[in-house]
This record gives structure tokens, sequence and C-alpha cells, in this order.
């Protein structure tokens, strides 16, 4: 099948046609979908996908010792943030919300985003040197910017492509809408990623909205909705990198945007500041355990001979490195409290100004230590 004709072959499907490449057990069950990929490639993929995990353990551990703020768990998504990123080109724009932690480890993570979850403004600022949006935290209002930006692009003759992921309780937001409307009446190379995980916080996917699916949303803005295992990376990355294409061609036969939806499950709590055992059963957990992005992806490479035992431990060995890297780093540096006032306004007002000095005032009279004493 010709490149065009498996873009269309992908995107014309109906939207609860979901697409799947390997079973939970590995086994490739549309050949005619499997990405040609190097060996190197598909290492880089899984160990981006063990690191995100890994990642996620240490924050979470963090956090629970006092040395990280609150913190949004990924795992069992990582199928969903490594393929699809991988599918996109280095200077293509992504956007996402609070808990795609391995879109940016596809993109080298940057030791500063640590920082952001220990309070620290930098770490978002660094991730403009790799084409990603500031981290997000208001449900949904990243959308109508990726579009803005996506429709500046397409106005400059740029080859690139905006990609903005959410969760599934972002649909139910008014930016959501008025996203996907704008997108669709301006044809922006927008490609629309949610990550449905099955909750928003506490309240499930049936609640959220009657419709059949997510896709299918995007028929009322017209263009194409299309759901995919979210939990098979090469599914996540042929259908991402489909409607990267799409969103390039020029012309008014298709519209650019596409909506997908990236069904899958989040293993852990919405945040480390949440309990899911009040709202959900472990036999559902342990269900969707069964069909793991990353014991579903280590079986099939092992099967094609691009991943043993040997090549894991020199996995697991540089991930742990890098990680212990990364925190050291970012334990190094010391916090500055009148940086609050640094990221307010772009102007500082009189009000803050004044809020400033007394916290100035009140630190030169008293010293940080007794200011930081629990009565």
């Amino acid at each position: 099948m010709s490149g065009d004709a498996l873009e269309r072959d992908l995107l014309d499907r109906e939207p609860d046609d979901r697409i799947r490449v390997l079973d939970p057990d590995g086994t490739v069950v549309a050949p005619e979908l499997e990405p040609a990929l190097e060996a190197e490639t598909l290492r880089s993929m899984y160990r981006d996908m063990r690191f995100s995990r890994r990642f996620d353990e240490r924050m979470i551990s963090l956090q629970r010792q006092g040395r990280l703020g609150t913190y949004s768990s990924l795992a069992g998504q990582e199928g969903s943030q490594i393929g699809a990123t991988y599918a996109l080109a280095d200077d293509d724009m992504l956007s996402f919300q609070y808990r795609e932690h391995g879109a940016l480890v596809a993109r080298d993570l940057p030791w500063e985003y640590l920082l952001y979850w220990m309070g620290h403004e930098d770490g978002n600022a660094a991730l403009a040197e790799i084409d990603v949006f500031p981290l997000n935290i208001s449900i949904a209002a990243h959308l109508p910017h990726i579009v803005g930006w996506s429709w500046a692009a397409k106005l400059n003759g740029d080859e690139r492509v905006g990609v903005a992921h959410f969760g599934d309780g972002s649909t139910s937001e008014g930016d959501f809408h008025e996203a996907l409307n704008f997108a669709g009446v301006f044809d922006t190379p927008t490609v629309f990623f949610c990550n449905n995980n099955q909750w928003a916080i506490s309240v499930p996917r049936e609640r959220q909205t009657a419709s059949a699916t997510i896709a299918q949303k995007a028929t009322a803005y017209g263009f194409a909705g299309v759901q995919v295992d979210g939990m098979d990376p090469l599914a996540t990355y042929v259908v991402t990198k489909a409607a990267r294409e799409k969103a390039l061609e020029s012309g008014d036969e298709r519209r650019r945007p596409t909506l997908i939806e990236a069904v899958q499950y989040r293993y852990g709590a919405h945040t480390t500041a949440d309990d899911p055992d009040v709202y959900r059963d472990e036999s559902e957990v342990e269900e969707w355990r069964e069909k793991d992005p990353i014991d579903r992806f280590e079986a099939y490479l092992r099967d094609a001979g691009v991943l043993d035992d040997d090549r894991i431990e020199a996995i697991e060995s540089e991930i742990e490195e890098t990680l212990a890297t990364l925190v050291d780093r970012a334990e190094d540096v010391a916090g500055d409290p009148g940086e609050m006032f640094e990221y307010t306004y772009a102007e500082p007002t009189p009000r803050l100004e004044a809020q400033r000095e007394y916290l100035a005032d009140l630190r030169d009279r008293h010293g940080d230590d007794a200011l930081l004493e629990d009565e």
C-alpha cells in the first residue's frame, strides 16, 4: 500500500474502528501498518518508555519525601506519549497538559524540567528550547493557543505542525470546542491528541460525554477523528505520522486537523494529592495492566531480535545514572522566595512591589530559618 493510500486508510476509518498494530502479548496483528523503523530507533523508543516509567516512580518517591511538589503520574501512558512524539519532526511545536512527561523525554528531557515540580518557574521556561509550550495546569486552556500557533505556521508557509496533548476531561471544557471549531474553519495544521485514560480525576469516561467515542467529536468541526490503542506505541506512531502528513497538505479536499483519541489507562493517582482507591476498583487497574505498553513493546522487540537481556541491562543502568544526575542537578539549585514576584505581570504593579519589599524586610529582620519554623 502506498503512503498516501495508507494514510487515507488510517484516517478515513469509522471513529470506533480502533487502530492497533500490536496485541497485548506483542504479536503483530496488522502487518500492513507496522512501521519500517530502524533497530536503533526502536531501541531508543523502548529506552524512553522505560525511562518515563522510572522517572515517574522516582518523582513520586521524591514527592513523598518532601523533596518535590504535587506531581501527576504518567504510568500506563508511555506508549501514546513516546510513540506519538517519535512520529513528529524535531521542530514541530508540542503543547501538553501536565501528565505527558514522556513527550519531553522523547525530546531529550532538559534537567530544568524537574525544577518546575520543585517550585521554580525556570523549569517551564526551559521547555522553549525543545519547541514545547510551557506546562499547562488549567484544563484545556492550552488548546486555543496551539491552534493559534498552527495558524501562524500555515500563514508563514512553515512545514511545521502543532500537536496538543490533553486528557478526556478536557473534552468537557469550552476551550476544547472553541479550539477545534477554529482549527476546522481556518484549516490549521494541528493534531489534537486526546489521552483518554478513562478518568478525569474521579470522574469516569462515561460521565464525561454521551458520545460513543471522543474521536467522533471531530465530525462536528469538519475534520478527521480516529481512535487508536494508546498502549500500543507502534499504533500511536503510525497514526500520528499520518495525521502530521495530512496536516501539511495543501488543498481543499480534506481539512488539515485531526483529532486522535488514544484509549489507555492511568495506573496511578490523578496526582500525588489524590487517592484513586476511593473511586475505582483495583481489579480494574490490574485488568489494564495486562495490556502494559512497555511489556508489550519489549515482547515485540525481543521477538524481532532487537532486544535481549544484555541490552536491557545496559539500558537500565544508563537510566539510573541519568536520573541520578538530573535529580542531583535540580536539587543543587537554591530557591529564592523573591522569584514569586517575577512572573505575575510583565510590569510589576505598586501592590506587587509593596509585597516584595515587605517580604524582603521580614527576611532581613528575622532570617529565613525563623520564617520557616512551624508554630
